[in-house]
């Protein structure tokens, strides 16, 4: 199984951008999203953007990340 983490898109160039999950920052690849544009929220796989996806499914996604790490503490 794959998970796909949403960071948001702080800053790009061409091919690569700087992603943000609650306050940590991670050089992202974007060549399968070039659309992403600053301010998007970004799907992130092995650190390759895989889709551009709005900020309700990115709130509930980290959400949901948290609820199973806190579960697993």
């Amino acid at each position: 199984m794959c998970i796909g983490v949403p960071l948001k898109l702080l800053e790009r160039d061409e091919y690569s951008g700087i992603g943000e999950i609650e306050g940590v920052q991670r050089r992202i690849s974007l060549a399968l999203v070039p659309e992403a544009k600053v301010g998007d929220y970004v799907l992130i796989h092995a650190g390759s953007g895989m889709k551009v996806i709005d900020e309700q499914a990115a709130t509930e996604t980290i959400a949901l990340l948290n609820r199973i790490h806190d579960e697993t503490d």
